[in-house]
């Protein structure tokens, strides 16, 4: 049991599962210590804690998430115009949710994602894992993109577990 709390204070452990010259799958697993409905909620309002350094507006309060089938994960201009990040294909709610479309780079580069978050209950509040799966044509190879965007959805998950459990999407206080 000490194991398993002291392991559920640890930030999100990501890997790249994948990783070649036509795709990648990354998958990022980390505990958060509340019920799946409330890390549900405060995933939805991802303008509480997706980072704006990662939006093409500089504000994450641009950004809206639509948990119904066809919902965008999109981004408001602030003088017009937006972004759509992502379609979402599947919803069940405090369980699953489901996107496709294409992240950061991913968006003006003939490549696409999958990304499913899967919220399962455990006796000290929920397991969340974010795979990540892209596809494309990069001249380079899509292969390098696998750990920038390791890195920029880690972060991501680490500010929502921090928003979750402390309040905050910044980093966790000792």
């Amino acid at each position: 049991m000490v194991v398993a709390l002291s392991a559920a204070a640890w930030p999100a452990r990501a890997d790249v599962l994948d990783s070649a010259g036509g795709g990648f799958t990354i998958k990022i697993a980390v505990a958060i210590h509340a019920s799946p409905h409330d890390v549900y909620t405060h995933l939805l309002r991802i303008a509480d804690w997706w980072d704006s350094a990662h939006t093409f507006s500089g504000n994450a309060h641009n950004l809206r998430l639509e948990a119904i089938p066809t919902g965008c994960f999109c981004e408001e201009f602030r003088n017009g115009g937006g972004v759509r990040h992502m379609d979402v294909v599947y919803v069940e709610p405090d369980k699953t949710l489901v996107l496709r479309g294409g992240l950061g780079p991913l968006q003006r580069m003939a490549a696409s994602g999958s990304m499913t978050l899967a919220l399962t209950a455990t006796p000290d509040g929920t397991r969340l894992e974010v795979t990540f799966a892209a596809t494309g044509y990069l001249p380079a190879g899509m292969n390098t993109l696998a750990a920038p965007v390791d890195g920029v959805l880690t972060e991501q998950v680490n500010r929502l577990k921090n928003l979750v459990e402390q309040g905050s999407p910044g980093p966790a206080r000792k």
